[in-house]
């Protein structure tokens, strides 16, 4: 795709974050945004947001998660703008637990969102755009999506699956000459507020104990290392730049995304490791590898 202006793009998760970024970028490039997402105070800031600097946007309130929501979503798109011409499967919840540990209503919510949300999106846009021949698909995975952290069982499953989705998808419209386009966005160190993510779980998939996992690393909010990380994450890439760089992957037609070089080495050792027949290795979790030191035991 080379000219976007005039273009129907549609962004879950946008009220936030890398789908902000997204949303943002698309409108300053004069395309018509639906910006999608469950939480809509800031869904509705967003969108504003984006009209007092001259974008061309509406609001829809969506759960990923539910095939109603995305069907309905569609149809709003259809209704105000016409099909789709770009999806953005970019809404995402960070679920964390090991896998003998975590709940089943956390495996539900997490993969509800993070991958059920990407199966639903691609259900509901790729037929009009398979008809049309052309379109574009940017899916929303991980760097965990490519390497297997302790702790984090739910959300790299998830994201696995995103990626073999989006590979997947790829090779079938290359296959059938569709004229769609796949890119696999792997965000890396991103300042989102995807720590907080448990603020938008459904009071349904709480825990037995009346809450999710307070964050991402640890059950105690106040820990000195949730501390470091959120200091991390605050200082990393601006969302907007990840705009940027999926608009200029959209129209090159780009498949893979990442948005930095923290974890090639880590990738690169992993893929060397399966070269090898080896079993999976022992290395930094995600936290040691974002304070770029060991944790204490």
């Amino acid at each position: 795709m080379k000219d976007l202006a005039g273009q129907v793009a549609v962004v879950t998760g946008g009220a936030s974050g890398i789908g902000r970024g997204m949303a943002e970028r698309f409108a300053a490039e004069s395309m018509r945004v639906v910006v999608a997402d469950v939480e809509e105070p800031p869904l509705h800031e967003t969108v504003q947001a984006i009209r007092a600097d001259g974008g061309e946007a509406i609001a829809v309130a969506c759960d990923v998660a539910s095939w109603s929501s995305v069907d309905a979503l569609r149809d709003a798109c259809t209704e105000a703008y016409g099909p789709a011409d770009v999806l953005c499967n970019n809404a995402g919840v960070a679920g964390r637990g090991g896998v003998a540990e975590a709940s089943l209503k956390t495996w539900e919510w997490c993969l509800g969102v993070n991958l059920w949300g990407v199966i639903h999106g691609c259900r509901a846009f790729l037929p009009d755009m398979i008809e049309r021949g052309s379109g574009h698909v940017v899916n929303t995975a991980s760097v965990l999506g490519h390497l297997c952290s302790p702790g984090v069982g739910p959300y790299n499953v998830s994201k696995y699956g995103v990626v073999a989705l989006s590979e997947t998808l790829h090779l079938e419209m290359q296959a059938s000459g569709t004229g769609v386009g796949v890119t696999c966005l792997c965000p890396g160190l991103v300042s989102t507020n995807i720590l907080d993510s448990e603020r938008n779980r459904p009071e349904r998939l709480l825990d037995d104990a009346g809450r999710g996992s307070l964050n991402v690393f640890s059950d105690d909010d106040e820990s000195e290392t949730l501390a470091a990380v959120r200091e991390v994450y605050k200082h990393a890439m601006d969302p907007s730049v990840v705009g940027g760089m999926v608009l200029e992957a959209i129209v090159a037609g780009q498949f893979w995304l990442f948005t930095d070089g923290h974890f090639e080495g880590f990738i690169a050792e992993r893929h060397r490791g399966i070269e090898a027949g080896g079993a999976p290795r022992s290395g930094r979790s995600i936290v040691e590898t974002l304070l770029g030191r060991p944790l204490e035991q």
